[in-house]
């Protein structure tokens, strides 16, 4: 069937359709000659236009052309096609008829419209019908009452889903007709269309404040809506799209939509995955593997002026930076150069420093200009470029642990066994303090997106018990902490705050003690490091432990994992054997165990934010290890049977191979790289 042309006139002047906005155009208004719409425009053969061959309407002239009439002419001279069978092919279960629909949509997507007739005609299938196209045209020029009445005969026929489709379309009346300032029709609307259809009364009332806006730009602001000459249409009918049943309207872009998922797939499959997918080399052609060529698992940098364990690195946000904390009484800043032709790094010390206990905590400013350093009840704040102390902290009772920056760059959070986390402004002065928390803080962060604090700790009999191990250098081997008396086990528990409120919205307690915490870029997970051997992919979300992973050794060290590599693909550990291990987030397999520290615990391990392709790991050996990527003149030496391992002496290129700091003692002075 075909609908009229033209709207009748309605009996009541607030039931009828009312245009607003410059965006209402004609379909002989020009458009753009590749068939996709420019804002709310309607350009030819939009997405779900029926094809000349299928029905007379829909013609788009360009230029004087009319591409759709040239494509009705071509078509009528094609013969159509008669197929056995339904499905693509005899041993497939693809719908044929699914497939050509929608190969047809995207041929008009690209601007490709006689081909896409053609094959409409040889076909026999019409992408859509023309009460789709008509529908989506009824959208497109504001000419809503005749979308209303569309609803039911595309397939909208439950009540609540009627209902929804039409609060849409009401909403985006209302809004237009208050941006063409004209109030009496939006209260008409609001008051004959909208409030008869049970919305939520905050909604309703939300959308009666707006009618308060003096200026249009004020109203597109508070709506969160870009007007009736925005793309505010095109998105309505992209939401409408869930209330029409897909074999009837094709969804936009359909066909993209299904590459991206089977890209998105084989990215998941794919276990050594580490370059953007829309890198040069991902091809529709073939399936998408990633060997491990491309992985950093060779040690290309090592770095030794510490004379002691090495606690803790962390990377500055741009990447080019890494400091470094050990027991040895001092932090170590140190400069990453640029890459050079094998590619290897030049590296330099820039600021070695000191302190008057062993380094428990690292934290560089948003603006990579300072680092904040924790110790035994202190904090030190630090020019990052000049290396001076800007001010020494002593609020905290106990080990300072962890620090978090503010969201708005007004300054920072810092936690302890003290069970405090204490709010900073940048100038040092303590603001607040968050929370007496119910466990010794042993670690804390901040989901990316600021809309939850994430804590682990263990619970003890009161914030004032006395160290095991007197005053001085923390115990054990990493710097930890202990009770007089352990806690139960029990006791140790993960807790999740919501940032704004600051209540509490979960406590899970643990078996085990819990050493390292870290958040995925996306906030959606928390890497939990616990003892004994042991790793948990926290779901911060639904509130569950999603995945385990094991294989590496921690009974008694404060060992510290991340996530790291493109799109937090992959879950970095240290271990108590000396060896770096490194597992797929998704599936849990652990792909490498990675040798090279000397005798003692890896602790901790920091993934460079800029560099998909580069970490760094440090141990109780006193070093710290750069892992990249092999150049590719290593991979065969890598790779030989001879089982010789990287790193060799190369002789080709200026870089170098390996670079060793000799340092004797963290003095403040600078140091030069060598072969």
């Amino acid at each position: 069937m075909r609908f009229p042309d033209s709207d009748q006139p309605d009996a009541s002047p607030a039931a009828q359709d009312a245009v607003a906005g410059p965006s209402s155009v004609g379909l002989d208004h020009p458009g753009p000659s590749n068939g996709h719409l420019n804002g709310n425009g309607f350009a030819a053969a939009p997405n779900g236009a029926p094809a000349a061959s299928a029905t007379g309407n829909g013609v788009q002239k360009h230029n004087g052309h009319s591409k759709q009439s040239s494509a009705a002419s071509h078509a009528l001279s094609v013969a159509r096609v008669t197929l056995p069978g339904s499905s693509l092919y005899d041993d497939s279960d693809v719908d044929r008829e699914e497939f050509i629909r929608l190969v047809i949509q995207s041929l008009r997507d690209v601007g490709y419209i006689e081909s896409a007739a053609t094959l409409e005609a040889e076909s026999g299938y019409a992408m859509e019908t023309p009460e789709v196209a008509d529908f989506r045209r009824f959208i497109l020029e504001a000419r809503w009452s005749k979308a209303e009445n569309s609803l039911q005969r595309l397939g909208v026929r439950d009540r609540e889903g009627l209902w929804d489709a039409r609060f849409l379309i009401s909403q985006q009346k209302y809004l237009e007709l208050l941006e063409a300032q004209r109030t009496t029709d939006a209260l008409q609307v609001l008051r004959n269309e909208l409030a008869p259809l049970d919305v939520d009364s905050e909604q309703l009332h939300a959308l009666s404040s707006l009618m308060m806006c003096s200026e249009p730009e004020d109203l597109r602001q508070r709506a969160g809506w870009d007007g009736a000459a925005g793309h505010s249409r095109r998105i309505l009918l992209d939401n409408l799209h869930r209330y029409i049943p897909p074999s009837i309207m094709v969804p936009p872009r359909r066909f993209s939509t299904l590459l991206h998922q089977a890209n998105a797939y084989q990215r998941q499959q794919c276990v050594y995955h580490n370059i953007p997918m829309s890198s040069p080399g991902f091809s529709l052609f073939a399936d998408h593997q990633c060997d491990k060529t491309g992985f950093p698992r060779v040690t290309t940098t090592v770095l030794e002026v510490h004379i002691d364990q090495v606690w803790i690195v962390e990377w500055s946000r741009d990447g080019n930076f890494l400091a470094s904390a050990s027991k040895d009484k001092s932090a170590i800043i140190w400069g990453i150069g640029p890459e050079t032709e094998m590619p290897i790094r030049e590296w330099e010390k820039r600021h070695v420093l000191d302190h008057h206990y062993g380094v428990q905590s690292l934290s560089w400013s948003p603006d990579d200009t300072m680092l904040l350093t924790g110790s035994e009840g202190h904090i030190k704040m630090w020019n990052a470029k000049t290396g001076v102390c800007i001010r020494t902290l002593e609020e905290h009772s106990e080990p300072v642990t962890a620090f978090a920056w503010l969201p708005d760059n007004s300054g920072f959070l810092s936690a302890g066994m003290d069970f405090k986390i204490i709010i900073w402004n940048m100038d040092g002065q303590r603001r607040d303090i968050w929370s007496l928390l119910p466990v010794r803080i042993t670690y804390m962060a901040v989901t990316p997106d600021f809309t939850r604090l994430v804590a682990i700790g263990m619970r003890a009999p009161s914030p004032v018990d006395p160290r095991a191990d007197g005053e001085g250098a923390p115990s054990g081997a990493n710097g930890g902490t202990v009770t007089a008396s352990p806690p139960p086990k029990d006791e140790h528990r993960l807790l999740v705050y919501d940032f704004d409120s600051r209540r509490n919205e979960a406590s899970e307690p643990f078996e085990g003690e819990l050493t390292g915490l870290s958040v995925s870029h996306n906030s959606q997970y928390a890497l939990v490091s616990r003892s004994p051997d042991d790793i948990q992919l926290w779901d911060l979300n639904l509130g569950r432990m999603a995945r385990k992973y094991t294989g590496h050794r921690q009974t008694k060290d404060i060992i510290r994992s991340c996530f790291g590599g493109f799109e937090s693909n992959f879950v970095v550990s240290g271990s108590e054997d000396g060896n770096v291990y490194v597992w797929h987030r998704d599936t849990g397999v652990l792909l490498e165990v990675l040798e090279g520290h000397g005798e003692g615990s890896v602790n901790c391990v920091a993934w460079n934010p800029r560099n998909e392709r580069m970490f760094a790991s440090c141990s109780d050996d006193h070093t710290i290890r750069i892992w990249e990527a092999p150049p590719a003149d290593m991979l065969m030496m890598l790779d030989s049977p001879t089982g010789v391992d990287y790193p060799l002496p190369v002789t080709k290129g200026k870089g170098k191979t390996r670079q060793r700091w000799d340092g004797d003692s963290a003095d403040a002075g600078g140091s030069s790289a060598r072969t």
